[in-house]
Protein backbone atom coordinates (compact mmCIF):
# COMPACT_ATOMS: atom_id res chain seq x y z
CA UNK A 1 0.00 0.00 0.00
CA UNK A 2 1.21 3.49 -0.44
CA UNK A 3 1.74 5.96 1.34
CA UNK A 4 -1.00 8.63 -0.25
CA UNK A 5 -3.27 5.56 0.14
CA UNK A 6 -2.26 5.08 3.41
CA UNK A 7 -2.89 8.72 4.60
CA UNK A 8 -6.00 8.84 2.05
CA UNK A 9 -7.67 5.76 4.14
CA UNK A 10 -7.03 7.58 7.57
CA UNK A 11 -8.25 10.75 6.65
CA UNK A 12 -11.66 8.98 5.08
CA UNK A 13 -11.54 7.28 8.38
CA UNK A 14 -11.32 10.31 10.91
CA UNK A 15 -13.39 12.51 8.98
CA UNK A 16 -15.84 11.01 6.15
CA UNK A 17 -17.26 8.24 8.00
CA UNK A 18 -20.50 8.45 10.01
CA UNK A 19 -22.49 6.28 12.23
CA UNK A 20 -26.27 5.79 12.40
CA UNK A 21 -29.21 5.24 10.40
CA UNK A 22 -28.96 6.41 7.16
CA UNK A 23 -30.91 6.48 4.00
CA UNK A 24 -28.89 6.34 0.73
CA UNK A 25 -29.23 7.76 -2.79
CA UNK A 26 -30.65 4.18 -4.00
CA UNK A 27 -33.22 4.19 -0.95
CA UNK A 28 -31.11 1.77 0.63
CA UNK A 29 -30.56 1.94 4.50
CA UNK A 30 -27.06 1.97 5.98
CA UNK A 31 -25.64 1.88 9.57
CA UNK A 32 -22.76 4.18 8.28
CA UNK A 33 -22.23 6.90 5.68
CA UNK A 34 -19.15 7.64 3.91
CA UNK A 35 -19.09 11.31 2.81
CA UNK A 36 -16.65 11.83 0.63
CA UNK A 37 -17.34 15.15 0.01
CA UNK A 38 -16.16 16.19 3.27
CA UNK A 39 -12.66 15.11 2.52
CA UNK A 40 -12.37 15.42 -1.52
CA UNK A 41 -12.43 19.49 -1.15
CA UNK A 42 -10.00 19.55 1.74
CA UNK A 43 -6.95 21.18 0.85
CA UNK A 44 -5.04 18.29 2.40
CA UNK A 45 -6.44 15.41 1.07
CA UNK A 46 -7.42 16.17 -2.64
CA UNK A 47 -3.64 15.51 -3.84
CA UNK A 48 -4.17 12.27 -2.23
CA UNK A 49 -6.98 11.32 -3.69
CA UNK A 50 -5.89 12.63 -7.13
CA UNK A 51 -2.23 10.41 -6.44
CA UNK A 52 -4.54 7.23 -5.78
CA UNK A 53 -6.56 7.68 -8.81
CA UNK A 54 -3.62 7.98 -10.71
CA UNK A 55 -2.07 5.07 -9.59
CA UNK A 56 -5.52 3.29 -10.28
CA UNK A 57 -6.00 4.28 -13.55
CA UNK A 58 -2.27 4.38 -14.61
CA UNK A 59 -2.26 1.22 -16.63
CA UNK A 60 -5.46 2.34 -18.52
CA UNK A 61 -4.28 2.68 -22.31
CA UNK A 62 -4.85 6.17 -24.13
CA UNK A 63 -7.18 8.32 -21.93
CA UNK A 64 -7.28 11.47 -22.43
CA UNK A 65 -9.99 13.13 -19.96
CA UNK A 66 -11.40 11.84 -16.65
CA UNK A 67 -14.63 12.84 -14.47
CA UNK A 68 -18.48 12.17 -13.97
CA UNK A 69 -22.06 13.04 -12.43
CA UNK A 70 -21.68 15.87 -10.99
CA UNK A 71 -21.29 16.53 -7.72
CA UNK A 72 -19.65 13.53 -6.42
CA UNK A 73 -17.44 12.89 -9.31
CA UNK A 74 -16.25 16.89 -9.78
CA UNK A 75 -13.86 17.13 -7.18
CA UNK A 76 -12.53 13.91 -7.95
CA UNK A 77 -11.69 14.81 -11.51
CA UNK A 78 -10.44 18.03 -10.62
CA UNK A 79 -7.94 15.85 -8.48
CA UNK A 80 -7.08 13.59 -10.76
CA UNK A 81 -6.29 16.66 -13.10
CA UNK A 82 -4.22 18.57 -10.92
CA UNK A 83 -1.98 15.68 -9.66
CA UNK A 84 -1.54 14.22 -13.09
CA UNK A 85 -0.23 17.43 -14.55
CA UNK A 86 2.15 17.67 -11.54
CA UNK A 87 3.12 13.92 -12.59
CA UNK A 88 3.63 14.99 -16.59
CA UNK A 89 0.56 13.20 -17.23
CA UNK A 90 -2.21 14.57 -19.69
CA UNK A 91 -5.66 14.16 -18.44
CA UNK A 92 -8.07 16.57 -18.79
CA UNK A 93 -11.38 16.95 -16.58
CA UNK A 94 -15.24 16.63 -17.94
CA UNK A 95 -18.58 17.64 -15.83
CA UNK A 96 -21.71 15.18 -16.24
CA UNK A 97 -24.90 17.26 -15.57
CA UNK A 98 -27.88 15.54 -14.52
CA UNK A 99 -29.89 17.26 -17.44
CA UNK A 100 -28.61 19.39 -20.34
CA UNK A 101 -28.94 22.65 -19.89
CA UNK A 102 -32.22 24.50 -20.94
CA UNK A 103 -29.80 27.46 -22.09
CA UNK A 104 -26.76 28.43 -23.71
CA UNK A 105 -25.53 25.74 -25.85
CA UNK A 106 -27.71 23.28 -23.85
CA UNK A 107 -24.89 20.64 -22.83
CA UNK A 108 -25.03 17.66 -21.01
CA UNK A 109 -21.41 16.73 -21.23
CA UNK A 110 -19.08 20.20 -19.95
CA UNK A 111 -15.25 20.78 -20.41
CA UNK A 112 -13.04 19.46 -23.33
CA UNK A 113 -14.71 18.15 -26.36
CA UNK A 114 -14.45 13.96 -25.37
CA UNK A 115 -16.00 12.87 -29.35
CA UNK A 116 -13.90 9.82 -30.31
CA UNK A 117 -11.83 10.32 -27.32
CA UNK A 118 -11.62 7.81 -24.27
CA UNK A 119 -12.09 8.64 -20.56
CA UNK A 120 -13.10 7.37 -17.63
CA UNK A 121 -16.11 7.73 -15.37
CA UNK A 122 -15.04 8.75 -11.99
CA UNK A 123 -17.15 8.46 -8.76
CA UNK A 124 -16.27 9.31 -4.96
CA UNK A 125 -18.51 6.15 -3.75
CA UNK A 126 -21.00 4.05 -5.44
CA UNK A 127 -23.39 1.81 -3.97
CA UNK A 128 -25.42 0.68 -7.33
CA UNK A 129 -23.74 1.99 -10.04
CA UNK A 130 -26.48 4.21 -11.35
CA UNK A 131 -24.65 7.53 -11.28
CA UNK A 132 -21.66 6.12 -13.44
CA UNK A 133 -24.08 4.36 -15.66
CA UNK A 134 -26.30 8.12 -15.99
CA UNK A 135 -22.69 9.34 -16.82
CA UNK A 136 -21.49 7.11 -19.39
CA UNK A 137 -25.59 7.46 -21.33
CA UNK A 138 -24.52 10.67 -21.64
CA UNK A 139 -21.22 10.75 -22.47
CA UNK A 140 -22.34 7.84 -25.23
CA UNK A 141 -24.14 10.63 -26.78
CA UNK A 142 -21.64 12.96 -27.18
CA UNK A 143 -19.54 10.22 -28.51
CA UNK A 144 -16.92 9.16 -26.08
CA UNK A 145 -15.85 5.83 -25.53
CA UNK A 146 -15.66 4.54 -22.23
CA UNK A 147 -12.12 3.04 -20.87
CA UNK A 148 -13.02 1.87 -17.36
CA UNK A 149 -15.24 2.95 -14.25
CA UNK A 150 -13.26 4.38 -11.13
CA UNK A 151 -14.00 5.00 -7.75
CA UNK A 152 -12.44 6.41 -4.76
CA UNK A 153 -14.41 4.08 -2.17
CA UNK A 154 -16.73 1.07 -3.06
CA UNK A 155 -19.95 0.18 -0.75
CA UNK A 156 -19.66 -3.43 -2.12
CA UNK A 157 -23.53 -2.99 -2.31
CA UNK A 158 -23.22 -4.35 -6.22
CA UNK A 159 -22.25 -1.42 -7.86
CA UNK A 160 -19.20 -3.35 -9.41
CA UNK A 161 -21.27 -6.51 -10.88
CA UNK A 162 -23.79 -4.00 -12.50
CA UNK A 163 -21.02 -2.17 -14.29
CA UNK A 164 -18.90 -4.88 -15.70
CA UNK A 165 -22.48 -6.22 -16.79
CA UNK A 166 -23.18 -3.24 -18.73
CA UNK A 167 -19.71 -4.00 -20.52
CA UNK A 168 -17.41 -1.54 -18.26
CA UNK A 169 -14.16 -2.62 -16.25
CA UNK A 170 -14.60 -1.30 -12.74
CA UNK A 171 -11.57 -0.06 -10.84
CA UNK A 172 -12.07 1.02 -6.99
CA UNK A 173 -9.22 2.42 -4.73
CA UNK A 174 -10.37 1.54 -1.34
CA UNK A 175 -12.66 -1.21 0.05
CA UNK A 176 -15.09 -0.98 3.13
CA UNK A 177 -12.89 -3.50 4.56
CA UNK A 178 -9.91 -0.95 4.14
CA UNK A 179 -12.10 1.95 6.11
CA UNK A 180 -12.38 -1.32 8.90
CA UNK A 181 -16.49 -1.36 7.94
CA UNK A 182 -18.34 -4.35 7.19
CA UNK A 183 -21.09 -4.62 4.67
Amino acid sequence: MTDARERLIEFIKADAVFHGDFTLTSGKKASYYVDLRKVSLDHRVAPLIGQVMLDLIADIPDVVAVGGMTMGADPIASAVLHQGAARGAEYDAFVVRKEPKDHGRGRQVEGPDVSGKRVIVLEDTSTTGGSPLAAIEALKKVGAEIAAVAVVVDRDTGAKEVIEAAGYPYYAAISLADLGLEK
